[in-house]
Formats: structure tokens, sequence, C-alpha cells
């Protein structure tokens, strides 16, 4: 069961990034749950946080268009958001990208402390989200 990080605990940035690569291909099943945590932000900013998916961890390969995509945050706070894979078997890695902007009076740099957990939805959870669809 895949539970780790594609940006880990109280990572703190200032400008746009990527995290590392992080091979899904062990995983059982092809849907995660992302949990983006914001701890630690200033007043008038802005963080939007994309998911880009890879066959390799080969810096060329990454998809163009994220596989998921956070809508746009500005304060602290835990965000999930459920990513579904089963129809890009090819995606073996994933990595986080970040976007921060600020604006308004003061420092014109950003600063945001924020992670990005990826945990595995269980076959069973999948199977009763299923039957409570019908």
């Amino acid at each position: 069961m895949l539970d780790t990080y594609l940006v880990p605990e109280k990572t703190k940035v200032t400008a746009k990034g990527d995290g590392a690569a992080v091979d899904i291909s062990a995983a059982a099943h092809r849907v995660f749950l992302l949990q983006l945590n914001i701890t630690d932000v200033v007043e008038q900013e802005a963080i939007d946080v994309s998911v880009y998916g890879a066959a390799t961890d080969d810096a060329a390969a990454w998809s163009k268009e994220p596989l998921a995509s956070f809508p746009q945050k500005f304060y602290k706070g835990q965000h999930p958001l459920l990513l579904d894979l089963i129809a890009k078997p090819e995606a073996k890695f994933l990595r986080a990208h970040w976007e921060v902007n600020r604006w308004g009076r003061g420092s014109e740099t950003p600063s945001f402390e924020f992670s990005v957990k990826i945990t595995e939805v269980s076959s069973e959870i999948l199977r009763e989200t299923s039957a409570q669809a019908r």
C-alpha cells in the first residue's frame, strides 16, 4: 500500500519548483488520495499545486498537462483531492509542481510551508464507494 509524500512535510518554498519523482508502479490500485497540507503562509499570496506523471523518471518524459491540480490556495489548511489513474497505465512516476505568487505591500517574495501526501486508496474503499453510488 503506497503511503508517502510527493512534497515532504514542512517544505518551505519562495519560488516555483518541482518535487522529486515518486515511483508508483508497485501500487496495487491506480486510485490515490492526494492531501495538500499548507502549514505556513503570509497574507496576499497564492499557491498552485499540480501533479504530473511519466513512464520513467527522465526529466524529458513528464506529461505536458497535469494529471491533477488543486484549486488555487491562499490560506493554511488541509485540502484533499482524488487522483484516478486507471485510464493512465503509462504513469509509473508522479511528481508535484508548484507555482507561487505574492501581491500587495511588503516583500514581493512569496513564502509557503506545505506538503503533499499521496496514499493509495484500498480496494475495500473503492468497492464500498462503488456500491453506494449504485
